[in-house]
């Protein structure tokens, strides 16, 4: 077999990512929006014959030249790329991928977690992490009654608040999930410690990273998903087959969702639950948005009034531990980042 070299293509070679978007086109798929590292594999003329990419602790977008099938080329960019992720520390590895190639990352020690129809396979590098995530969760178990939410709380609003309250007060014990990827505005520990500050009145609120197991839309994989309305249920019906197993550790019945309004994508989501928890033996609550100022809160209402700086209105569309983090000087970087954004409005 000829020696062939496999090296990273950085954003501004124009050349090898057209090569690259050509080489995806021929296996169906599209250059996924959330990369963080590419890599190709080049022939002795230097024409790109396989690639594979990362995103956090993902990997993403495979593809081989149809002129190299069956040469272990694949196996060749997989092994490159989990040492990438191994030297960034990333030990936990998870991907995405067709039902029809499944089976060659189970042979690489990919393990199955969750399957949608003939849709797409989520994938682990480990045997039993999916079911050792599920036994920590068991440990946080009361008797009663048991419901849960899921939240990115990007950042923590009086919207989510009244959610929280509501779920807590209609149950003996709330499971609140708070999306723990770092793809929004407002980091993961910033978010979670305005959670925490938010419903410290709450005594029967248990909180829970989310870990790798429950992502947001932001970073849902689209790259092989035929059209917008695919990803969308795509991700509702992986998110739900996931939380489903979730629930049944810890024996919840009912699930929160917020009303959403405005966002196509969070109304599909909400409609698949409604239509498809029921069928596992969960409820699912869709609660009415709280109004503020003759409108429904948002957070990206509030990312809005930050990049403004509008501190005055920003006090009527959050808890004042919200309001006290992001008038302190600890809340600087944050702010920078969300005035550096060009589009706060979304996701």
């Amino acid at each position: 077999m000829s020696e062939y070299t496999i090296s990273q293509v950085r954003p501004t070679d124009k050349r090898s990512l057209s090569q690259i978007d050509a080489l995806l086109k021929q296996e169906g798929i599209e250059r996924d929006s959330n990369l963080d590292y590419i890599c190709a594999m080049y022939d002795e003329d230097y024409q790109i014959i396989a690639t594979g990419s990362c995103f956090s602790n993902t990997l993403r977008c495979f593809a081989v030249s149809s002129a190299h099938q069956g040469e272990g080329l694949l196996n060749q960019i997989i092994t490159h790329l989990m040492d990438v992720q191994y030297g960034r520390g990333n030990l936990h590895l998870f991907l995405y991928t067709k039902i029809n190639s499944a089976k060659f990352f189970r042979d690489l020690g990919f393990y199955e977690i969750a399957r949608v129809d003939e849709t797409l396979v989520f994938m682990e590098n480990r045997k039993n992490g999916f079911e050792d995530y599920l036994a920590s969760l068991a440990k946080t178990k009361t008797d009663g009654f048991s419901a849960a939410l899921v939240m990115n709380a990007n950042p923590f609003t009086l919207g989510h608040q009244y959610l929280v309250e509501k779920a807590a007060s209609e149950c003996d014990t709330l499971h609140l999930f708070i999306v723990s990827e770092d793809a929004s505005l407002v980091p993961f520990s910033v978010r979670k410690k305005l959670v925490l500050a938010g419903i410290s009145h709450l005594p029967n609120v248990i909180c829970h990273d989310s870990g790798p197991y429950i992502i947001s839309n932001a970073t849902f994989p689209s790259y092989f998903l035929k059209d917008e309305t695919a990803v969308i249920q795509g991700h509702a019906r992986l998110d739900l087959i996931v939380f489903t197993r979730i629930a049944k550790a810890l024996s919840v019945t009912r699930r929160y969702v917020g009303e959403e309004p405005q966002s196509q994508v969070t109304r599909i989501y909400n409609q698949i639950m409604a239509d498809q928890l029921p069928l596992a033996g969960i409820a699912c609550i869709v609660v009415p948005r709280k109004q503020a100022m003759n409108k429904p809160i948002s957070a990206s209402a509030v990312r809005q009034l930050l990049k403004r700086q509008d501190f005055d209105s920003l006090k009527e569309l959050v808890p004042p531990s919200t309001l006290d983090y992001f008038q302190s000087q600890e809340a600087a970087p944050v702010i920078e980042r969300i005035c550096r954004a060009a589009d706060v409005v979304h996701y």
